[in-house]
């Protein structure tokens, strides 16, 4: 089913429909759109800081102790 087969079979359901529920559907379209876009905005973030480089100093820190450190060795 296309995306304007799911528009035009949704739009007919809501023309039926009173208007109380009218304002139901679209309240709930618009908690999906947004949703959407957050979810989004969140995956473009964390694409953004990955590629960014921002965070490559986590992995070169240098080795702060060797096992030439340890007193016991169990």
């Amino acid at each position: 089913m296309t995306k304007e087969a799911i528009i035009e079979r949704t739009v007919k359901a809501i023309n039926v429909l009173p208007i109380e529920k009218a304002i139901e559907i679209s309240d709930f379209a618009n908690f999906l759109s947004e949703r959407y876009e957050e979810i989004k905005l969140i995956e473009n973030i964390q694409s953004i800081s990955s590629k960014g480089g921002s965070f490559d100093f986590l992995g070169e820190e240098e080795e702060l102790y060797t096992l030439k450190d340890l007193k016991e060795v169990f």
